[in-house]
């Protein structure tokens, strides 16, 4: 699989993303839904694309994640548009708070790719996300609540955001004593690495929180040299760096896989963290390892590789005060 040159700023690539504008790839694979684009935007990079074998369509881990297909269109019994309660944990807009010392900010709407099985494909980012450099209602809730001693930035994806504008909401931070970890959860060193900028990396040197930065990455074949480079620099930087996947049907559901991408992501210093039992979205059951399968894949994992590189396996509930561990 080839790698154009990239010339554009980060800016410019993720613009492109949001536009669907890939000039070099305009034919759709033909599980291709234009329905189910209109119910959940087509949106990903071309580093992303780059990655991919076109010849193998949808059978191709990365074109599966992000290609809207017929299945989307069909609506499923139990499965819901807020899957995991984040409605219901809303405290202020753009501020979930679900468990004990830590809360969410959703610091920013946009993706720079959509992942067809997101378990927020339904969340209604413009009434609901913190808008950029209107912190205050955020800030005046976690100041008033001691008992917080982590912020998790999410979104979509906070790194969407400029650094300048991060590092107004970090500044902000910082002032809180009890304030202690700054958690980051992000795509985007993987689907558009170019954002990981020397200006990105220097605000992040400079931060006096604990940082941990989660990934998100379902296959190794995501991880390509820049992304690599990239990884290595969030590490010197100062993060502490985690991964966590999404187990999907015909994309990463077995053990060769899954223990393939905990060696890769452990030789950058990228340590497991959460395998998810896919959240049960509305228009996305077509993506769902059945829990006996996914426990059973799980115990093969344990089989197979050290206890360090072993992911726990989770499935997120709505109400509950942590993550259910399905092992």
């Amino acid at each position: 699989m080839a790698h154009s040159k990239h010339t554009k700023n980060w800016q410019q690539q993720l613009q492109q993303a949001l536009l669907n504008q890939h000039p070099n790839h305009t034919s759709q694979p033909p599980e291709y839904s234009q329905a189910a684009s209109g119910l959940f935007p087509h949106v990903v990079t071309a580093q992303m694309m780059n990655l991919v074998d076109h010849s193998k369509g949808l059978s191709d881990p990365i074109l599966a994640q992000f290609t809207p297909a017929a299945a989307e269109n069909i609506n499923t019994t139990d499965y819901l548009n807020d899957p995991v309660g984040d409605h219901e944990a809303t405290q202020v807009p753009g501020l979930i708070h679900k468990y004990h010392g830590r809360v969410l900010l959703i610091a920013s709407g946009s993706c720079a790719v959509n992942c067809r099985y997101c378990f927020r494909r339904h969340f209604p980012y413009s009434q609901s996300f913190a808008p950029r450099k209107h912190w205050q209602a955020c800030l005046e809730y976690i100041e008033n609540n001691s008992s917080i001693h982590e912020v998790i930035l999410s979104g979509g994806d906070p790194l969407t955001l400029d650094t300048k504008t991060l590092r107004v909401l970090s500044d902000a931070l910082q002032n809180l004593s009890h304030i202690r970890t700054l958690r980051i959860h992000s795509r985007i060193p993987v689907v558009l690495p170019q954002r990981i900028d020397p200006e990105f990396l220097n605000w992040a040197a400079q931060l006096t929180f604990n940082k941990v930065m989660v990934l998100h990455v379902n296959h190794s074949q995501e991880i390509d040299s820049l992304a690599r480079k990239k990884i290595a620099g969030l590490k010197q930087a100062g993060f502490i760096l985690l991964n966590q996947s999404v187990l999907l049907k015909n994309v990463n559901d077995s053990v060769e896989v899954l223990t393939d991408l905990s060696q890769k992501l452990f030789d950058l210093g990228v340590l497991p963290y959460y395998l998810h039992q896919m959240d049960a979205v509305q228009n996305a059951a077509h993506f769902t390892v059945p829990e006996p399968q996914a426990i059973k894949i799980h115990q093969q994992l344990q089989a197979q590789l050290p206890g360090y590189l072993v992911p726990k396996l989770v499935k997120e509930e709505a109400g509950q005060s942590n993550k259910t561990s399905l092992f």
